[in-house]
């Protein structure tokens, strides 16, 4: 007997069924090659050889002939089927012992592990030798009830209703709150210059400045320190703080449990600092019953919560797009097929209904007129108009003869078919689309991973620098203090030196971590 060896050829390029025609049909013509399989969806080639006659790197350099990119994959254990079973009747662990050591006898099981408390049964196989319901008939044999775990179909894991509520709901609430700090910030701003320009046109006296500033209705003193500016930013920010960025502290605790520093832990860093720096600012001034208005943050953390969760939101609202379709093609798979055995002459011996994921490659299926096609397979006997638009986009209906492949959910229209299967399972390419679109959505984009990675060294550093500040201009301030007095505007010369020095301080280190916290990453 030649001894036949099996392997797998990633093969890039493929358009369409027809190049996988050309392939196979082209390879199928070589010397010492038995048989191969192209897989269209998962780009790769399953071919049998004969190792004495030809090599893998051979077959790889032929299918490069033909226009398409190939490489020789080395794991070859992707070809093992895997099967999860319920066991119902074992009753002790001989039970057990002996379920698994039949099966590790059976020709083809690679594996096998039995659960007695969860009745489940684990095996690989090799489905060039057996298949799921020649195992099943092992367990039967041995006078135990069996059937297969059944699978959730309706993609349910992919659904993002939830996420673009939770997205939405704290958007909208971010933005309601947010709408009117920045009307006030924009209004100060005005004044402001408009203040400053009157300053450089007349040199005006300090009292004259006290009566613009007072004129101003924002900067007007609810109680000494105090300003209705200061006190409505604040109102507006509380809600922000609580229910714009509840799942942001919720991620950020989870990602600190770790020991790690994501986006998440930045924002809630940045935006927290920002509101208790201005809320102890503005108590310490109203205890001091400050004449001049102390700088407050209050605008920071609704601004970037509003972009954060917009952000958010439009992400899963892509992302439910894509999984709605998914849940659609998903739902397009036949839950059962129609297995037949043939006798000689293809004459029809018996037939019977088994769930799809228990039809093995090489069974012959048929398929009744207005029936989806349960797998991907050959056409052996029969002519018929197949309609393909679920996986081509094409509406007119194909032409099916001996010969010709199948597209496993495709619907048979006029003519009954019988099929040999070649892709089953996992394999087919539905199911690869599927895993396909499941893997663009689980996995990050990669400037999303390079941020998350980024603010892992970022938060960190800036923390550390906003130390260093505090320091150096508590350094500074006890060296020479008047530097800080020609920065500090408006302190009352009755607090002693020392205080000013370390507000001061505490001040500018807390500015840079509100500043460089968010902005440029987060929003990014």
């Amino acid at each position: 007997a030649k001894t036949v060896s099996k392997c797998y050829v990633q093969v890039t390029g493929m358009t369409c069924a027809s190049c996988v025609a050309n392939i196979e049909r082209n390879l199928r013509r070589e010397d010492g090659i038995h048989s191969i399989l192209v897989a269209l969806m998962a780009g790769k080639a399953e071919v049998r050889y004969n190792p004495a006659v030809i090599h893998p790197s051979a077959i790889a350099e032929l299918i490069r002939e033909l226009g398409f990119g190939a490489t020789v994959m080395e794991n070859c254990g992707e070809g093992d089927g895997i099967l999860e079973l319920v066991v119902r009747g074992m009753t002790c662990a001989s039970c057990v012992h002996k379920i698994e050591s039949t099966l590790m006898k059976t020709d083809g099981v690679l594996y096998c592990s039995v659960a007695l408390a969860t009745n489940k049964a684990h095996i690989k196989y090799d489905p060039e030798i057996i298949g799921p319901r020649d195992v099943i008939q092992v367990i039967k044999d041995l006078g135990f009830t069996t059937s297969l775990v059944k699978k959730d179909r309706s993609a349910s894991h992919l659904d993002h209703k939830q996420e673009i509520r939770q997205w939405k709901r704290s958007f909208v609430v971010s933005l309601v709150f947010c709408i009117p700090v920045m009307g006030l910030m924009i209004y100060m701003m005005v004044m402001d210059s408009q203040l400053s320009d009157a300053h450089a046109h007349r040199n005006m006296s300090s009292e004259e400045m006290e009566t613009l500033h007072s004129s101003m209705v924002l900067e007007y003193q609810l109680l000494p320190g105090l300003s209705v500016m200061n006190f409505l930013s604040f109102l507006l920010c509380v809600p922000v703080q609580i229910f714009g960025g509840w799942h942001f502290y919720i991620q950020a605790y989870r990602a600190l449990k770790h020991r790690t520093a994501n986006m998440d832990v930045l924002i809630v860093l940045a935006t927290s600092i920002a509101f208790v720096y201005s809320f102890v600012i503005l108590l310490v001034a109203m205890a001091e019953k400050a004449k001049v208005n102390p700088v407050t943050f209050f605008d920071t953390p609704p601004m970037l919560f509003v972009f954060i969760s917009l952000g958010r939101w439009l992400e899963h609202v892509a992302k439910g797009k894509t999984s709605e379709a998914l849940a659609r093609l998903i739902s397009l798979q036949a839950t059962e097929a129609t297995i037949v055995t043939l006798g000689p002459d293809n004459v029809l011996l018996s037939e019977e209904q088994v769930d799809v994921e228990l039809v093995q490659r090489g069974d012959v299926v048929k398929v009744i007129p207005g029936g989806k096609f349960p797998v991907d397979g050959r056409v052996i006997e029969g002519h018929s108009m197949v309609d393909e638009s679920l996986i081509t986009g094409e509406a007119m209906p194909v032409t099916k003869k001996p010969g010709n492949t199948v597209i496993a959910g495709s619907i048979n229209q006029n003519g009954s078919l019988l099929i040999s299967a070649t892709h089953v399972g996992a394999d087919t390419t539905l199911s690869q689309i599927v895993k396909l679109v499941e893997e663009a959505q689980t996995s990050k984009a990669p400037i999303q991973q390079f941020a998350d990675k980024l603010s892992g060294y970022f938060v960190p550093a800036i923390v550390a620098v906003s130390v260093v500040t505090l320091f150096a201009w508590i350094i500074i301030g006890f060296v020479d203090f008047e530097i800080v007095e020609k920065y500090f505007l408006g302190y009352n010369k009755s607090i002693s030196a020392a205080e000013v020095i370390i507000r001061f301080a505490f001040q500018a280190s807390i500015t840079v971590l509100c500043i460089a916290c968010p902005c440029s990453l987060g929003l990014a």
